[in-house]
């Protein structure tokens, strides 16, 4: 019975004129005719041959019972980070898992910015060390005495946190923001100054290099930018929920913990996010097309909140009269 809905499931999902011997016989790399024995069920399959099937063709096992309900979906769940080297094996997976998508033609990216999307903030610069900072002091127990000076990564995990980044360049991106999108960020360096973890000086430069990054970021939002939509949402409260779509498959991803994330390519879930989202970006503003005023007016908003940062920790500077 499992194996003829098995069958069923992976027939329904291939794409029309695509042979289901060969399909089976990809996946599992065995010879045609070891396929049609499965596909006329005169063999079946092995529980590790339908792992690799439902995986290969990202296919939900659970569903193919009758009783499972409808509304319980398969999940994948990222690892535990704790350690400087959890990080980087998590950045390496991420990669490993997103790569295989985003290197598609006609890939798209759909981004629910609850916070400065994590892809900017993945370079080898100070802004990057410190976001990295504050992932490990709040993940990393040995972290808790440590401040932000005396701070290094090993070469391993700028490198991979460099080539996660990479991988977000050049895509067609739609990115759904709110001027709290960038409050986490300044709270973090507020916060860590304040707790003299930072120095002024530093938490100086990290507001002048995040003022630079939302420059870099709002030089993309114009008109003739086909790759890059960038919406503004007053009403929406946003999740970082990652929603990546190609001609022939959906994921989902949602966060979970600080960094790690719940992914599912359950194709109902998926169809699911996206009228959803695209029903919230109905009652939001494109500020690509919506006019120099309104694009202006919201990223104003952005650095008005840098600058007032900016000038809270220069004034304890001036100020400390201890």
């Amino acid at each position: 019975m499992f194996q003829k809905q098995l069958l069923e499931k992976l027939q329904s999902e291939l794409p029309k004129g695509t042979s289901l011997n060969e399909a089976i016989a990809t996946a599992l790399d065995i010879s045609y005719d070891a396929a049609h024995r499965r596909t006329s069920c005169k063999s079946k399959f092995s529980l590790d041959e339908s792992v690799i099937l439902a995986k290969y063709y990202n296919l939900s096992l659970d569903q193919l019972f009758e009783n499972t309900e409808k509304h319980i979906i398969a999940v994948e769940k990222t690892k535990s980070i704790r350690n400087e080297e959890e990080l980087k094996n998590y950045f390496e997976d991420s990669f490993t898992s997103l790569s295989p998508l985003l290197n598609q033609k006609n890939c798209h990216i759909l981004y629910s910015a609850k916070d400065i999307p994590l892809f900017y903030t993945l370079e080898n610069n100070l802004l990057s060390r410190f976001k990295i900072y504050v992932w490990l002091k709040l993940l990393d127990s040995s972290m808790d005495s440590k401040d932000f000076e005396s701070f290094s990564l090993r070469v391993q995990t700028i490198a991979s946190a460099k080539a996660l980044g990479q991988l977000y360049k050049n895509l067609n991106t739609t990115e759904i923001w709110d001027t709290t999108t960038i409050n986490s960020t300044l709270k973090q360096i507020h916060f860590y100054n304040q707790a003299g973890l930072v120095s002024n000086t530093t938490a100086l430069q990290l507001c002048n290099d995040l003022k630079k990054l939302i420059i870099t970021i709002s030089e993309q939002v114009k008109p003739n930018n086909d790759s890059y939509f960038f919406y503004y949402n007053e009403l929406l409260l946003m999740n970082n929920n990652v929603l990546v779509s190609t001609p022939d498959r959906q994921s989902l991803f949602v966060p979970f913990t600080i960094l790690s994330y719940y992914q599912s390519s359950d194709k109902t879930t998926c169809r699911q996010a996206e009228a959803f989202l695209k029903k919230q970006l109905q009652s939001s503003k494109l500020l690509n097309t919506a006019g120099e005023k309104e694009k202006l007016t919201f990223f104003n908003k952005i650095y008005s909140k840098i600058n007032a940062l900016y000038q809270l920790i220069k004034a304890t500077q001036v100020l400390d009269f201890e």
